[in-house]
């Protein structure tokens, strides 16, 4: 295991190097330590036909396929995973006739790197907080997969680290760079389908199995870094990669998953920071021994101005008619007002009257943040320095809303939440609060950050 002081190896470098400038210049150790500080300021400016460099931090499926769209806009030098093989694979794949990306398997190394221009997070969900913070205070910008966080706690430390280091954090939540959700938003935001009365999420469900028997460590796996934060078990395949997602010790269940995605669409459109009340059904119980996660179940969100926002999952799509099983899509949202409603997802928008979609909305309607390319806008942001489309805050906040649904599930409680304070409140509150962090097992804490 990783002694606590290994985690510290980026401060003490950077120590380390202003000891030295203080000792050639005889400046005050403070005073050097805080010129030297990373800072927007002192970051490499990109112009407008520099490609930035990126590491790429989670090197599995998902890692891949965000590195494979990260080398259309900049150069992968480095690429790190606590699995050996996938680091190989990586650097395999990432090969150019001109480099060849460096090997990591410990992220540490690479934000001591002074020529990496920005990182993606492409790990499991609960070494996502850890990262981006570390990230954000070595000078990296971040290409940050969703959920941002593992808990809501988590995500106020993200954003105060993103936000005291100037750094730009683009949260992995592709939707909001589709002109057909985007669309949708701002038919619902301009009254297109009257008074908005209900949005309905239906996502698919979790895997229901178990139990696992644990097994060997594989060749090249560093088990207990991989584990991070979460309690210290023995290696179960099932609770490893692909996988991890239907485990609350590592995330949420299709709820933080597919949900991080719709949810977040969601919110866009109701265009309020989050619900005040949130209850929930289990539709099935997880088994003893097997993935801990509810795997089927309904939550249901009630905002100050009376919006309803129903989740669902499903298996079988045509429970739910042509709404829901046109394109063979099992998953979509579906806004309905009192003058119509609008069906979307990833690979159709429809209404309940066409004329909804083909009429023009009016020159003075309220417009969204337009990004057609999720790559392409956040490598505009680390030229312009501007914030983009799904800002640290915007991560943030739609991670949230899942964890909320997560937490109603998981106490089988109706919960009251008060956003602005960022906890529950009334009834059942405080057995609620306890979801709100999460012990981390040490060293795998902030004290590293």
């Amino acid at each position: 295991m990783p002694s606590p002081a290994l985690f510290n190896i980026s401060r003490r470098a950077f120590l380390k190097r202003c000891a030295t400038v203080a000792a050639a210049t005889g400046l005050p150790l403070w005073y050097v330590s805080c010129q030297h500080a990373p800072s927007a300021a002192q970051r490499r400016r990109l112009g407008p036909n520099d490609r930035p460099r990126l590491a790429l931090i989670g090197c599995g499926g998902m890692g891949r396929i965000d590195g494979a769209n990260a080398s259309n806009h900049g150069d992968i030098v480095a690429v790190c995973d606590v699995d050996a093989n996938h680091v190989r694979e990586a650097v395999e794949k990432f090969r150019t006739e001109s480099a060849t990306p460096e090997g990591y398997g410990d992220f540490r190394r690479v934000l001591e790197r002074s020529d990496i221009d920005a990182v993606i997070n492409v790990t499991p969900d609960h070494w996502h907080t850890l990262i981006n913070v570390a990230a954000a205070k070595a000078g990296k910008d971040v290409y940050a997969e969703k959920p941002l966080t593992l808990t809501i706690g988590e995500g106020r430390h993200v954003v105060q680290a993103v936000r005291d280091a100037g750094v730009v954090l683009q949260t992995g939540t592709q939707q909001r760079s589709s002109p057909r959700f985007r669309l949708a938003c701002e038919l619902v935001r301009n009254g297109r389908i009257g008074q908005l009365q209900e949005a309905n999420v239906w996502l698919p469900a979790g895997l229901h199995e178990g139990p696992f028997d644990s097994a060997s460590v594989p060749a090249g796996l560093n088990w207990d870094f991989w584990q991070g934060q979460a309690p210290a078990v023995d290696y179960v395949p099932q609770r490893c990669h692909g996988t991890f997602r239907f485990w609350y010790e590592y995330s949420g269940g299709t709820m933080t998953d597919w949900g991080a995605h719709h949810n977040d669409i969601a919110y866009w459109a109701v265009g309020l920071i989050a619900p005040t009340r949130v209850e929930s059904t289990r539709l099935t119980q997880p088994i003893p021994g097997g993935y801990t996660a509810y795997s089927d179940y309904e939550v249901r969100y009630t905002y100050e101005n009376g919006v309803k926002l129903n989740i669902r999952t499903t298996k079988d799509d045509s429970i739910y008619g042509d709404v829901i099983n046109k394109d063979g899509q099992r998953n979509g949202i579906r806004f309905v007002g009192s003058n119509g409603w609008i069906w979307v997802n990833r690979k159709q928008i429809t209404a309940s009257d066409p004329d909804l979609l083909k009429t023009p909305l009016p020159e003075n309607a309220e417009r969204l943040y337009r990004s057609d390319d999720h790559w392409q806008n956040f490598v505009d942001c680390l030229r312009s320095r501007a914030r983009p489309i799904c800002d640290v805050e915007t991560g943030h906040r739609s991670a949230t809303m899942c964890h909320l649904g997560a937490i109603s599930l998981r106490t089988g409680r109706a919960l009251t939440w008060d956003y602005q304070q960022e906890k529950f409140v009334g009834e059942h509150a405080a057995e609620a609060n306890t979801y709100l962090v999460r012990e981390m097992r040490k060293p795998y804490d902030f004290n590293f950050a």
